[in-house]
């Protein structure tokens, strides 16, 4: 009886097997998640073999979708079909929580709202911005060689010391004097971690976080920029409130840019991040060796002289280089009490790393 029963026992445990090897055959999903995970098993050797096993399985499989699409596309070229359409890849930006805020081309509010806000009159060229560049009342020697190099970006900026002051009687003094901006520069341990842009007479005041600051001299083969009024590129402020901070930017910079001095400066938003780059571009014309007299081809000769006058165009950094992230956004000038915000970033608001507010 123990017999049968043990041969009965085996009999089922090899039917079981079977049918699960059938079940992998047909659902290969099942199969993959079967698959031990490197993160439970405790001996480091195995769990280290394991993930390399499971990686090269992954670099496999990828190198056969490669292939299977490329074939594809050459059958269709044979053909004279269209080409199957390649797959898009997923990134934060293309994954993005979608907003109710970002911006329309028919969106004639928003038109009707540029023309009535504290910045129309700049961009409009009605007159042109004067800044006034500070510091906080403890600076560094890093604090004020950035605010030499801005001086350099911002067209029309002037440098005032900040000594005692207060901040509310820099804004008289500044409105007294007919400035349209004033740019704050704090710093903390010796490095600029902020800048604040007060809009004047009435307004707003952004605060931003500073980050990832390099100087001019620390940029491998930069450039020394000239006094010709910049390009300005803005990027990527899609929403109400990005188009608010892009206008507020674009309003430091005058509105009437020489092209003849090849300078861009750029302000790029990505994730949330205003990426601030200072070129110029520069043409340059390639030199090639004449050919040899021993060649009997002529027509290579004159593809070489065509070649000759072909004109490359390259960029050159002239710094400074850094990154700003906007903190807060309020109405009206500086006012630490008193003052209403437009927006503030806190920290329950990064629920998710796909949701951008710019």
């Amino acid at each position: 009886m123990r017999e049968m029963k043990m041969g009965g026992k085996r009999k089922r445990d090899e039917g079981e097997s079977a049918a699960a090897e059938e079940e992998r055959e047909v659902n290969p999903q099942s199969n993959k998640k079967s698959q031990v995970l490197p993160s439970t098993i405790k001996n480091k050797d195995k769990r280290a073999a394991v993930h390399s096993k499971i990686k090269h399985e992954k670099k496999l499989a990828k190198r056969k979708k490669q292939k299977d699409r490329e074939a594809k596309e050459k059958k269709a070229m044979d053909l004279g079909e269209e080409l199957p359409p390649r797959p898009v890849p997923h990134t934060i930006e293309n994954q993005r929580v979608p907003d109710e805020t970002i911006c329309r081309l028919d969106d004639e509010e928003l038109f009707a709202g540029n023309d009535a806000d504290e910045f129309s009159g700049i961009l409009k060229r009605e007159f042109t911005p004067k800044i006034l560049i500070t510091t906080c009342r403890y600076n560094s020697t890093r604090g004020p060689a950035f605010i030499s190099e801005l001086l350099t970006v911002i067209p029309n900026a002037h440098y005032f010391k900040r000594g005692t002051y207060d901040l509310k009687k820099i804004v008289k003094y500044a409105n007294k004097k007919e400035f349209t901006s004033i740019m704050v520069v704090h710093t903390n341990r010796r490095e600029p971690d902020a800048l604040l842009i007060i809009g004047l007479p009435d307004g707003p005041t952004a605060h931003f976080k500073l980050s990832s600051l390099v100087l001019r001299k620390d940029i491998k083969n930069h450039g020394n920029p000239t006094r010709h009024m910049p390009e300005l590129v803005m990027t990527n402020f899609t929403t109400r409130l990005g188009h608010r901070v892009g206008r507020m930017i674009q309003s430091l910079f005058p509105q009437d840019p020489n092209f003849r001095g090849r300078r861009v400066v750029t302000f790029h938003n990505q994730r949330d991040f205003i990426f601030f780059r200072h070129h110029r571009y520069i043409f340059d014309q390639k030199e090639i060796k004449p050919l040899d007299g021993k060649s009997k081809n002529k027509e290579d000769k004159e593809k070489k002289e065509k070649k000759l006058g072909k004109v490359f165009t390259r960029l050159q950094e002239c710094g400074p280089r850094f990154t700003l992230k906007l903190v807060s956004l309020q109405h009206g000038t500086f006012d630490t009490k008193g003052g209403e915000f437009e927006w503030v970033h806190k920290p329950e608001m990064d629920t998710s790393r796909r949701r951008f507010f710019l």
